[in-house]
């Protein structure tokens, strides 16, 4: 049966003047909370990063997420020949296609000079994070994605796969490599970073895009209240 409501009416008109009511119009959508525990916390980070259970290949990962604040692709996409090494950085491409720089510390220095001397890692060119071995021949696979041994750069699924597993055994749960971007902004924002200085660290293209990362965790405000209390007494 069809029903004329009028102009205005939330019914969704037929292009004949009929408008068929819409069962949802009154329906309130409920709006979704902002997640505001993704980071992990400093403990979490240091017992994932220093852990010698973990294979050298996926702390070395772990650590420049961490440090450089970076997204997981844009680490993954890493060859060697675009390398700092001296000054601890590397050219990236960013998300929506920009060029920018990305620059780590010390402790990923330590473990890059590691991975990269290691027999079992060790390479000369080609992708940073490769496979543990030589795979199959794969027509989708360029020859840009693999280094002289035949091993093809390591995915982002490969990747989070790994991720997932060691978390869920050395922190009782499964994280995404995700928030290690996520609790490395969180982190510098505790530590007081200005936001100009984050937003540069991330490469977002805008404050409001950065703010949800950026978040210090409730911890960190409490901290800092107590050390600004000037009543309070020592």
């Amino acid at each position: 049966m069809r029903m004329w409501w009028g102009e205005g009416h939330p019914g969704k008109d037929d292009g004949q003047g009929w408008a068929i009511p819409d069962p949802f119009s009154r329906i309130a959508f409920r709006k979704v909370p902002a997640d505001r525990g993704r980071a992990l916390g400093r403990d979490q980070i240091r017992q994932l990063l220093t852990s010698k259970q973990v294979p050298l290949r996926e702390r070395l990962l772990w650590t420049m997420l961490y440090e450089t604040g970076a997204r997981v692709n844009e680490v993954l996409s890493l060859d060697l020949e675009g390398l700092d090494r001296a000054n601890m950085q590397a050219r990236v491409t960013r998300k929506g296609g920009a060029a920018d720089t990305i620059v780590w510390k010390t402790a990923t220095k330590r473990l890059l000079t590691m991975y990269l001397d290691a027999k079992a890692g060790g390479h000369a060119h080609g992708p940073v994070f490769v496979t543990a071995r030589a795979g199959k021949s794969d027509s989708r696979i360029g020859p840009g994605d693999l280094d002289e041994h035949g091993r093809a750069r390591l995915s982002y699924s490969q990747a989070e796969d790994l991720f997932k597993h060691w978390t869920a055994a050395l922190l009782g749960k499964p994280a995404t490599l995700h928030q290690l971007r996520h609790s490395a902004l969180t982190h510098d924002a505790e530590d007081g970073w200005d936001v100009t200085m984050l937003k540069t660290k991330s490469g977002h293209t805008s404050l409001r895009s950065l703010e949800r990362y950026a978040r210090p965790s409730t911890e960190a405000l409490a901290r800092m209240q107590r050390e600004h209390d000037q009543n309070r007494r020592h």
